[in-house]
Parts: structure tokens; sequence; C-alpha cells
């Protein structure tokens, strides 16, 4: 399809809008995306904000439209800048963030038929070739907004009917290329719902370790008005409040939910942090790589026959054989690993304290307050401390407080629960100089204010103090994971830290609405589950808000503006807190609400 034929629709259409959004799956996404971007940027009725989403292949022509040298000297800046933010095209959705986040693009790395089911927006423009099937010709009415305009190459007259049938009026036109290109737009002849009233951009969060943080940076970015209220007197003294935490995504056999999503926040971090001055500059840390050795000859078989299955990119991970994560290393392993040479380490606290110092003048902090109660009144969430004063008041409450959640009424039935967990910091000059970052049962850190951290225990008590036997357990998982360290705790200096990790029953955190639990509901699906007006969870982070901090956030941000989600549907349900009730009501099981 011609790219100009596209930018004449592009501008045709959006003059005005406040947001954009248009699907792209022609073999020339790139190209096209570049011409909207420039076009964009030359239109003075452009929308304010541009989301493109595109689907690729992972050896997609969008990347040769990329490499291409026949550029503008406009388009090679655009370029350039879309290259700094570009992750590896592992498959999945990738969203990237771009000229102000005033351009939006949503890469989805696969085929039509398993990216179109996923996406989760309303759309204004669809971009499409002539190969359109009978099931994508359905899923298109269900996407799109009213008066969404659709182009594409010629396609069948079953095809065009299916359309119709759908909502979609058609006018054809020949293209520059003397092509017949079919030219339609949405117009159902039902009454479409009419659009979600505005809501005021005005919230408060309660908690300020990571969630809470990137709760604040993500909306604030969007123009809301924050209040952050936290109980300590400044951020991140909890379970974000480690010297040092590791991050990196998880693999397994199945591609499972769980890997596609800590793949997708992995990505997003790199690119938030990216955004806030990066890694090293804006908080300590380093992206000095993070060896994940194999437990056994067992574990390290597996994990080869899992790697030579999905054929990641080099730059994403790749596998390393025992003598080659010990010439890493400069230091004898049993086994080999997988090496994730984006990963790396950061100081919880200096990440939490750079997302806030990016809110400016969108934030109000309420450091050093207890919140004791939450009440509904008047549309409006009034926060109360424990001698019944007012704390703030607004439409919007995030709870992002890990289990202290559980202490309030409304939340008081989620499956959450809180794991002890101890770190061991050991003085640096007690262990080797490991370039990168090593784990498998536990983890070791590179050097952060003279200390590398060893962790974590794993501990079903509620000791707030640290335990000998926990420094004991840590250092016996290093000894074991690094033979002939030898780590003794009786030569050595080090301190230890205690902190309680939020966990939810499945692992996976819970992000979007919270349920009503106390409402009863007909239907099988999450749509269907009742919501407390206005209340929102970011919780359950367990052993990594690193990673999923930001891209939780930028989830929940999404949700409230309405904006295409940053990631599969399917992903989207397996973080929904309604998931546990809607489970329960499935198997109907009431939830005891006294």
């Amino acid at each position: 399809m011609e790219n100009k034929q596209v930018t004449d629709q592009l501008v045709a259409c959006w003059r005005n809008a406040e947001r954009f959004v248009v699907l792209d799956a022609c073999r020339d996404a790139g190209s096209n995306f570049l011409s909207a971007w420039t076009a964009w940027r030359a239109d003075p009725a452009r929308p304010s904000q541009l989301h493109y989403l595109a689907i690729v292949g992972s050896t997609s022509p969008f990347i040769t439209a990329l490499q291409s040298g026949s550029h503008s000297s406009e388009s090679a800046s655009l370029i350039e800048e879309l290259r700094g933010v570009l992750p590896p095209l592992v498959s999945g959705f990738h969203r990237l963030l771009l000229d102000d986040e005033r351009i939006v693009l949503t890469l989805m790395v696969g085929d039509i038929d398993a990216c179109m089911p996923q996406i989760n927006a309303s759309v204004n423009a669809f971009f499409l070739d002539a190969t359109l099937t009978v099931n994508i010709a359905k899923r298109l009415s269900k996407l799109a907004a009213q008066d969404a305009a659709l182009v594409c190459g010629n396609i069948s007259n079953d095809t065009q009917q299916i359309l119709r049938q759908a909502g979609f009026d058609f006018i054809s036109e020949s293209s520059h290329a003397d092509v017949r290109a079919i030219h339609a737009r949405f117009a159902p002849h039902w009454r479409q719902p009419l659009s979600a009233e505005k809501r005021e951009r005005k919230a408060i969060v309660i908690g300020a370790g990571l969630a809470g943080s990137a709760a604040c940076e993500r909306l604030a970015v969007r123009g809301w008005q924050l209040a952050l209220i936290e109980r300590h007197a400044q951020p991140a003294q909890e379970a974000s409040g480690n010297l040092a935490g590791i991050f990196m995504p998880l693999l397994s056999k199945d591609d499972n939910p769980t890997a596609r999503l800590t793949r997708a926040a992995y990505f997003f971090a790199h690119q938030l942090w990216q955004r806030i001055g990066g890694i090293g500059n804006a908080f300590s840390g380093e992206a000095c790589g993070v060896l994940q050795l194999a437990r056994d000859a067992a574990h390290a078989q597996v994990q080869q026959q899992m790697m030579q299955r999905w054929q990641y990119p080099a730059e994403f991970v790749q596998w390393l054989q025992a003598d080659e994560a010990a010439r890493l290393l400069g230091h004898a392993v049993p086994n080999g690993g997988c090496f994730f040479a984006q990963g790396g380490w950061a100081n919880p606290a200096g990440v939490c304290r750079a997302l806030l110092n990016a809110c400016a003048d969108k934030l109000e902090t309420h450091f050093s307050q207890s919140v004791l109660a939450l009440e509904r009144i008047d549309d409006q969430w009034q926060v109360y401390d424990a001698n019944g004063n007012l704390i703030a008041q607004a439409p919007i409450v995030i709870l992002a407080n890990g289990a202290d959640a559980l202490s309030f009424s409304q939340a008081r039935l989620l499956p959450l629960a809180s794991v002890r967990g101890q770190v061991t910091n050991v003085a640096a000059a007690a262990l080797p100089d490991l370039p990168v970052v090593v784990c498998r049962e536990g983890y070791l850190t590179r050097t952060s204010q003279g200390m590398c951290s060893i962790g974590a225990s794993y501990d079903q008590d509620d000791d707030p103090l640290p335990q000998r036997s926990s420094d004991v357990e840590n250092c016996a998982r290093l000894n074991q994971m690094l033979p002939g360290i030898l780590l003794d705790l009786d030569h050595v200096t080090y301190q230890s830290r205690v902190a309680f990790r939020c966990v939810s029953t499945d692992r996976l955190p819970l992000v979007g609405a919270l349920p009503d639990m106390a409402a009863a509901f007909r239907g099988d699906r999450l749509r269907d589950v009742p919501r407390l007006p206005g209340l929102y969870g970011l919780l359950g982070y367990a052993s990594r808000g690193l990673i999923w901090s930001s891209f939780a956030a930028e989830l929940l941000a999404a949700q409230l503006e309405g904006e295409p989600l940053p990631l599969e549907s399917d992903l989207a349900d397996a973080l929904d807190p309604a998931r546990f009730l809607l489970k329960m009501h499935r198997k109907n099981i009431a939830p005891d609400t006294k």
C-alpha cells in the first residue's frame, strides 16, 4: 500500500482528535509508521497523542524499513529515536514511548491471526493488506470506534459482505499505483455505546515503594494530580528498601503467562529507566548482565532444549556452556547457564526517588501518615488517619502498599500473603569481583556501597528481626552455586536486612480495579465481576518489583485513560484482581464477607 495514501487517510481522519489509534497489519507497516509520524509532526491540527499498533514478525519488513538508507533527514532522526528504544523482537506485545510519549508505538510480534484477538483498543483507522480472512474481518468490528476508517488492498466480495454485515460501509477508489483499493468507514446501523465520560485526573496512591512510585510517574506524565500517602518518613522503607535487587525475565518451556509477562515488563523497565535518566545515572545500578546458572546437568539439558525451541535473539538471552560461563565469570561453575546481557542490578530506593522526582509539580506527598480507613462519599474516596483526620480525597484510590492493603475492609479478602525475606549484605572485599550478577536458587549482586547482596531467604514466619539461620542459609546457597567461594560468616563483615514480600496465591501481581466481594453477579467472564468504584490495586509483586512496577503502572494508567492496553488481553486478564473471585464463582463458592 502506498505510504502517501496511508498518510493522506490519517491526516483527513485525525484532525482535532485528542487521541487517535491506528492498527496497521500491512507488510510495510514500518514505512507506514514513519510516514504517519512525520505527517503527525507537520500537522498543526494533529491529535495530542497518536497510538500506532503494528502487527509485525520477528524478521519483519518493519525492521527493513529502519535499516534502509533511503530516508529523509527528518525520518533519519525519527529512526534514531526508535532504534534507541527498540527491544529484541521476541514474540508478544512491546510498548514503545516516543516523542515525549505523544507517539506510542505498540509492536505486536506474531502473525495477524494470533495477535488480532489479543488487542484491547478502540481503533480509529485500520490499514490492512488484501489477505484478510473471515475471522479477522469479524474481529475488526469489535475493535472499531465509531466512524473508524479502513483502507486495504483488494479483498473478496465475500469478505466485503461480512464487513458490511459487521457495520462497515464501502467505497472503492483507485490508488496512486492504479491498484484497486477498498476504503470503508465503520457506521453500523445499530446504536453504538456512548464513550465513557471523562474522569477527573486526580488520584490518591497509598504506598511509596516501587509500586506506588511507578503509579505516580505513569499517571503524572498523563497530566494527573497525585496525592501519595506513606506511613514512613521517606519512600522505599519496606520491601523496596533493599540495597540491591536484580532485574531479569523468566523463561519457560511452554512460554507460559509468567514468562510472557516478565519478558514484557523487563523490556518496558529498561525503556522507562532510560526516560527518567538511565541506570547508573538517575539511580545506582548496572546493566552488567545476569547469568542464571543451571541447577544440575539435567536442568542444563532442559534449558538448552528450551533455547533451541524458542530461538531467542542473542541480545535477549543466550546459552553458555560451563566453560563459557566460567570464562565470563572468571570462576569455575559445574554447569552452564542462561545469560541475559541486558539484565543487572539496581538500588530500588533510588529507582523510587527517580520516579517520584519525574512527577514534578503533579505530586503532593504525605509522608509519616498512616491510613486507618477509606470511605466513598459522593463519588469521592476520602482517606483518614488514625485520629479520624482527613488526609486527602479524590475519585480514584490506588492501593500500592503490599499486604498492608488487607487492613482495609474493601481489600481484606484479597488472596495476598506476606513472605519473609532476609538479604545478607557482605563486604565486597570478602568476595571475588565478578563482572555480572549470578543467580540460581539465590543470587549474588555486584558491589553497591561497598557491599554485595546475597539473597534471599524465603521464610514462613513473621519475625521482623534478622536471624542468623537465614544468613547461613543464604551463604550455603551461594557456596553451592559458586563452588570454591567458601564464604564463612564468622570471618567477614556483613549486615542483614529483613523485608516482607507481598505474594498472591498464583504468584502473579494484582493490577486493576478491585472486585466488590459482597456483590452478587451473573456470568462467567471477568467483565461480569462487580467492581468497587474508583478503587484499584497494584499489589503482589513478590520478589520482582523492579520489573513489575512500571509495566503494571503503565497497564493501570492505560485502563484508567481508555488507551490501548500495552499487552495481550489474556495477559491483562491474568493480572486482573477479580480473577480469584471469578474462579470462586465458577465453583459456586461464596466469599466469607462477614
